[in-house]
């Protein structure tokens, strides 16, 4: 069996408040966008700054991140890349790539305390993913 990973680790800061939706299931999926920076010099020697955004997708986040997952805050969002096809409203073929959230911790005090409460610096940790048994896993 060969081994893989798909595990991707960001720090970074909201670009919209948090869009929630349910499925015909009643599943809850929240989806926002997340703003990571890097620094860097150029040829030059002066600072320049390169910002990518990422489509986040959260399943199931409590109520509690769901309210406070607002346009600025830092977050730390550990998940999974998935890629998805589908057609926009003109019918052409799309594709999206996302991190699938399994854990997600605010990094700043949440509704204007600075204080952090206990509830603040706690995270919020996807149901672990069922494995088989008998699957000949390296740890």
């Amino acid at each position: 069996m060969a081994f893989s990973l798909n595990r991707v680790t960001l720090i970074g800061n909201l670009g919209r408040d948090a869009e929630t939706r349910f499925t015909t299931n009643n599943v809850s999926v929240t989806n926002f966008s997340l703003a990571t920076t890097r620094g860097y010099k150029d040829k030059d020697g002066n600072w320049q700054n390169e910002t990518t955004w990422h489509n986040i997708t959260g399943f199931n986040i409590s109520d509690y991140y769901k309210d406070n997952l607002k346009k600025g805050k830092k977050f730390y969002v550990e998940g999974r890349i998935s890629k998805r096809e589908y057609n926009d409203k003109d019918g052409n073929k799309r594709t999206s790539t996302d991190v699938i959230v399994e854990k997600l911790i605010p990094l700043e005090a949440g509704r204007g305390d600075s204080s952090g409460t206990s509830e603040e610096t706690s995270s919020y940790s996807a149901e672990p993913p069922k494995v088989d048994d008998n699957d000949d896993l390296p740890f």
